[in-house]
């Protein structure tokens, strides 16, 4: 469903990027790993349409995305859950939900139980702020705000960071039913190695702005994804 081809991607004279290509797939959960500073975030960025890229092309549904606007690749179902969350503190747990609808028709404006299914303490503080919450709970908000879109492609920028353990589970838990609903493809960045090594279907290291290893779970050798992990 996403096919990102040879893309560049630049801040300034910086190049962030080279010649980076991946794929993700409805139904399976594709994991970019790497360290900190060698494209992970910028990929996401890239695919959301936040930044820029130069050379090659993304390409979502069978359409080239270049040129769309972040808003725009919202409405063709891309949605994006940040690093740090990104949640409006002032506002409550509803109306961070409700920010979701901006993107759909107005008869699909309402919040799927399916959110409130997956993550129940979001039901029980819907009229707390979300500045109010922990950061596990802000963390399930903004992805049941990406949730709230109907996305059929989601992506994540470290999920678990700075997350208690009992929280990470719940998020590796929706991931999954997610996963296996098979309507949605599912890319994240991860530097919990053992949890995104669980988790994913497909796998992708970083290292200096290109993808150095690649391929399906079942054929990843640990010790190489390590050696590229390490400080």
């Amino acid at each position: 469903m996403l096919s990102v081809q040879a893309i560049d991607l630049y801040y300034g004279a910086a190049q962030a990027l080279r010649g980076v290509s991946l794929q993700a797939e409805a139904g399976k959960v594709t994991a970019v790993l790497g360290r900190n500073g060698v494209g992970k975030s910028s990929l996401l960025r890239a695919v959301t349409g936040v930044q820029p890229v130069k050379g090659g092309k993304i390409v979502w549904k069978g359409q080239d995305l270049g040129g769309l606007a972040p808003f725009d690749r919202a409405r063709r179902g891309i949605a994006y859950v940040p690093q740090g969350r990104e949640i409006f503190p002032l506002l409550t747990v509803k109306e961070n939900l409700e920010t979701g609808f901006s993107p759909l028709p107005r008869a699909e404006r309402f919040v799927p139980a399916e959110i409130f299914d997956l993550f129940p303490v979001l039901k029980d503080m819907l009229n707390r702020r979300g500045g109010d919450l922990s950061g596990g709970q802000q963390q399930q908000l903004a992805i049941g705000r990406a949730l709230v879109t109907r996305p059929s492609l989601l992506v994540l920028d470290e999920p678990t960071e700075g997350i208690q353990p009992s929280i990470i589970r719940d998020i590796g838990r929706a991931i999954d039913y997610l996963r296996q609903k098979g309507d949605m493809a599912i890319l994240l960045v991860e530097q919990y190695f053992e949890w995104a090594r669980d988790l994913c279907d497909t796998y992708a290291v970083m290292d200096r702005g290109q993808i150095v290893l690649a391929g399906p779970r079942a054929d990843m050798v640990e010790t190489d994804v390590r050696r590229h992990l390490s400080v």
